[in-house]
């Protein structure tokens, strides 16, 4: 894909195959916008590596009881609220050990004007309002990397012993420069310039689902391509779980409807139960020795039924 040669940050830069875009036709058009998202999924092959470390790191720190706190403003904030707001459903992971600061708070997502994002002292109390622990583990996300309430908040948040994992889509850059673990995106020029919710903003999404799915896996969340540790609070994941059950334990529905009751929802409790552990107390406690990891847990179940 050609791009500008100009001086600017690769996400303010003109992209040189975007000359005369509002001339073309619509199918013209959303086939150069296809492009571009076809290069942001591209560019983050060259981040693995940064994101493997990271979210080792991230598993690492939910395990000693440190929180998560996710960082951003404009489109980069959105995609780290919805990668923090989703951690309870998909893996369990509870709300007070997450943090989401997000320039301007609840205000901008209803009005989402750019005034917030260089508010460095808004950036400072919120980090202060946020309980701020030493081994505390911050996910921060700019596009340009230079963003002012985001690195206010880094530079504050290192202070008080929390480590950074910073995502941009420029580099150099400040969040990258100063982050212990940075995840450079090497996104392209953005196919209407500076425009970094589409390109960038992409990249950030798949990179941050990337983070959040490895750490839940590292965790013991993830069994057969399954979120054993899901919270099923409606119709459809209650569901799910019966499902979940039925196939890891290789039981009828009506035995995983019964361990799921008995196990208060628990996927990974109710799957030992019907796997044959005797009660919940010992089915946590079997969870409990192999770290929270299900695999684990019934190799050791089985190995104890055959020596039985």
């Amino acid at each position: 894909m050609e791009v500008s040669t100009t001086n600017s940050p690769a996400t303010e830069s003109l992209h040189a195959s975007a000359a005369g875009i509002d001339g073309r036709s619509p199918d013209q058009i959303l086939g150069l916008i296809h492009q571009g998202q076809l290069a942001a999924t591209d560019a983050v092959k060259h981040g693995l590596g940064q994101i493997a470390a990271a979210a080792k790191h991230m598993a690492e720190c939910h395990l000693a009881g440190g929180k998560l706190i996710y960082v951003g403003a404009g489109s980069s904030g959105l995609m780290a609220l919805a990668d923090g707001l989703e951690l309870p459903g998909t893996f369990g992971i509870p709300m007070s050990q997450i943090r989401i600061l997000f320039a301007g708070g609840n205000e901008s997502l209803a009005d989402m004007k750019g005034g917030p994002e260089d508010d460095e002292e808004q950036a400072r109390k919120d980090v202060n309002a946020a309980g701020i622990e030493p081994g505390d583990c911050a996910i921060l996300v700019s596009a340009s990397g230079t963003t002012p309430y985001t690195l206010a908040a880094q530079r504050l948040l290192q202070s008080l012993g929390a480590t950074s994992v910073g995502l941009a889509n420029n580099q150099p850059s400040p969040l990258l420069d100063n982050s212990d673990f940075p995840v450079f995106l090497a996104t392209p020029p953005e196919v209407i310039a500076g425009s970094t919710r589409m390109g960038a903003g992409t990249s950030q999404k798949i990179a941050l689902n990337m983070l959040s799915t490895l750490m839940g896996i590292h965790l013991g969340h993830v069994h057969d391509g399954m979120m054993v540790n899901l919270v099923a609070d409606n119709a459809k994941l209650q569901d799910r779980a019966r499902r979940m059950v039925t196939k890891i334990a290789k039981c009828n529905e009506q035995t995983a409807d019964h361990a799921l009751a008995c196990a208060d929802g628990s996927v990974k409790i109710a799957v030992l139960l019907a796997a044959g552990q005797k009660n919940v107390k010992q089915a946590q406690q079997l969870l409990a020795a192999n770290r929270g990891k299900l695999r684990a847990a019934l190799s050791d179940l089985t190995v104890s039924q055959t020596s039985d």
